[in-house]
């Protein structure tokens, strides 16, 4: 017999009030409509991808994956992000279209978690992908909208962390030689492990010299400058070349006009493996993380189309509570009436509904403390001009 309670959900999962409800409403209204002034076209996927496709180009762990299997015996998986089951779209649905392309969406994803780990298994998302183009113009616009995308929901004060994938690997793999050392030092950089990095830095066998430059790494944080700082601890021709891209893209980011939210943080690494470029992160006040995103040349690939590709995802739940908009700005009005009034009733409802308020009716009898929640309480009797 089971034991699951009655009012109980599966782990991870959660139920939106209307109060919460209508805020998310509100920061997706706000942020689509930035997404379209951008020139972005929405774009809505299925919640069930098959395994094999979308399921494997994403680089969400195998473990992490809702699977199940359907009457086919074919393996399918909940959405586990939006922006793999975009590239499938983009390689077939949109396989004649030129690019630049510019596409956005919002939704939901899965991601399986163990029930002591507190994290959510279901949570929603507002993102862009611009697929096409090597330029820094092209991944500097991406970062300027995810600005712009803070701004329009009022959040204050902005951040936007900046690092470069293959700058950092460039990097790493000169002062240690090795591709599995790169591999043990970002994975500590990823999980914002700094006393493991230091300690895997410290077991390598390389010259002090090298290992002093792989500890100086940490320190590389900050505007412009930082660049023609961390250029001076390099020879890598590779990760020179990423220099001078970060520095075009910053004075592209000038030429926007948000520069000032930006910083770079070169040992900054994401979640997912996919990302080839530059990767960045967005916070809000406390250094409250809201957005990532980031450059993926490869991952179309996967779907035969060969283009390389930027995008972000904002954290919806996030910018739900950080956020200072979205309260209920029309006018709620509750609307008492009498049953012999009730055809005038009806049609002062419609009337002040087509005025854009909130009406909710209620009988005289049936009036009770949910009242409290309008701004007005009108009675129709005697001498009313419904």
């Amino acid at each position: 017999m089971s034991n699951i309670r009655t009012f109980e959900k599966p782990t991870g999962v959660r139920d939106l009030p209307p109060d919460i409800t209508a805020k998310k409403r509100w920061v997706e209204a706000r942020v689509e409509a930035c997404f379209r002034r951008w020139g972005y076209r929405e774009v809505v996927t299925p919640t069930l991808e098959y395994f094999e496709t979308v399921g494997g180009a994403s680089a969400i762990a195998e473990d992490k994956l809702f699977k199940l299997l359907d009457k086919q015996g074919q393996t399918l998986v909940l959405r586990p992000d939006h922006t793999a089951p975009i590239a499938r779209v983009v390689a077939s649905l949109l396989r004649d279209e030129p690019v630049p392309m510019r596409l956005h969406y919002h939704g939901n994803v899965f991601r399986a978690q163990d029930r002591e780990a507190g994290r959510f298994a279901e949570f929603h998302q507002s993102g862009v992908e611009l697929v096409g183009g090597a330029s820094p113009e092209a991944d500097a616009e991406i970062i300027a909208l995810a600005v712009e995308s803070l701004r329009e929901l009022g959040i204050t004060p902005i951040q936007v962390a900046v690092g470069h994938i293959d700058l950092l690997d460039a990097l790493l793999l000169e002062q240690t030689g090795s591709s599995d050392s790169v591999a043990k030092l970002k994975e500590s950089l990823g999980a914002r492990n700094i006393v493991s990095y230091r300690e895997n830095v410290k077991e390598l066998n390389i010259p002090s010299t090298n290992r002093e430059k792989l500890l100086q790494l940490l320190r590389f944080r900050g505007g412009y400058q930082v660049l023609s700082e961390l250029e001076a601890t390099t020879s890598c021709e590779r990760a020179l070349e990423r220099i001078n891209h970060l520095r075009a893209i910053w004075t592209a980011l000038e030429d926007w006009g948000v520069a000032e939210y930006v910083i770079f943080d070169l040992s900054l690494v994401g979640s997912l493996d996919y990302y080839t470029g530059i990767y960045f992160e967005g916070y809000g006040a406390e250094g409250y993380y809201l957005l990532s995103g980031g450059r993926y040349d490869h991952l179309l690939e996967r779907f035969d189309r060969d283009n390389p590709a930027r995008g972000f995802a904002l954290k919806t739940d996030r910018l739900i509570m950080a956020s200072p908009g979205g309260l209920m700005e029309e006018e709620r009005i509750a609307l008492v009436y009498p049953e012999e009034l009730r055809r005038a009733a009806f049609q002062r409802a419609h009337e002040l509904r087509n005025q854009g308020k909130v009406v909710g009716l209620y009988k005289e009898e049936e009036m009770d403390s949910s009242a409290q929640d309008y701004d007005r309480v009108l009675h129709v009797g005697e001498g009313f001009d419904g």
